[in-house]
């Protein structure tokens, strides 16, 4: 057991902590332990009371029933753990957290204009398979039992929806992944290589304020707090691994 702790804990943490939030959540609610109500969005319970702006984070984290949540935890640990690691467009945490909550804000909204889901973590599949694939241009993938070019996944992914019920549903659905992942690459990589402009959605400060915590070294005489970069004292609510390059470490 320690040492599948230990792995676990060595996992990218981003990819760790959302794959973990999606299992989770989704092996709770089809066990009935949990309700499947809070999982699902609609803007008019924004204004219900109390407001239901937790919606915002759950809508994407419940899978399909059924081994659909084993392979959508695997796919999205997988693709996000890319991105988080290798990715040339996330160097640092804070443009990761600042791209899903980007690409998350494009398919909420594109659902609610053109299908009514309340539910978008294929959507966020596509749209993370999509961006992971990018760097990736000219390269294989295995898909299943045949080998594809690694930038056809996301459709490859699109047209296997189509196989199960309410195939052409899922398939709308993560359609609006797709295009909130190419309005991302838009905005962040063409047009600043080909339009010679600015990136046209940083990452906001408020984002690496946030991130800036104090380290917590552990020592014989128990934990010791260095200041965050640049010396100054103010901090934040997430791990210092967060911000940092390399795997996540638990911290304390």
């Amino acid at each position: 057991m320690p040492g599948i702790a230990d792995a676990y804990w060595a996992t990218p943490p981003v990819a760790r902590t959302v794959a973990s939030a999606v299992f989770a959540s989704s092996v709770g609610v089809y066990t009935h332990m949990l309700s499947s109500s809070p999982f699902y969005f609609h803007w008019k319970l924004l204004w219900a009371f109390p407001p239901g702006i937790h919606r915002i984070v759950t809508s994407f984290l419940l899978t399909g029933p059924g081994l659909s949540v084993l392979m959508d935890t695997y796919f999205i640990f997988t693709y996000l753990s890319q991105l988080e690691k290798s990715n040339s467009k996330f160097t640092r945490k804070e443009d990761l957290i600042w791209y899903l909550m980007f690409v998350g804000g494009i398919i909420i909204t594109l659902n609610s204009l053109f299908t009514g889901a309340g539910g978008y973590l294929q959507a966020l599949l596509i749209a993370m398979c999509y961006t992971a694939t990018q760097d990736q241009r000219g390269q294989t993938a295995h898909f299943y039992i045949i080998t594809i070019p690694a930038q056809l996944m996301p459709y490859c992914l699109l047209l296997v929806q189509l196989l199960f019920p309410n195939g052409w549903y899922m398939v709308k659905i993560g359609l609006t992944g797709l295009v909130a992942a190419h309005m991302h690459d838009f905005l962040v990589r063409l047009y600043p290589e080909f339009g010679n402009g600015p990136n046209l959605i940083p990452t906001p400060w408020f984002i690496s304020w946030i991130m800036e915590t104090p380290r917590v070294n552990n020592t014989v005489y128990g934990s010791a707090t260095v200041p965050p970069r640049g010396g100054s004292p103010r901090g934040g609510p997430l791990p210092d691994s967060w911000r940092t390059a390399g795997p996540g470490r638990r911290l304390g």
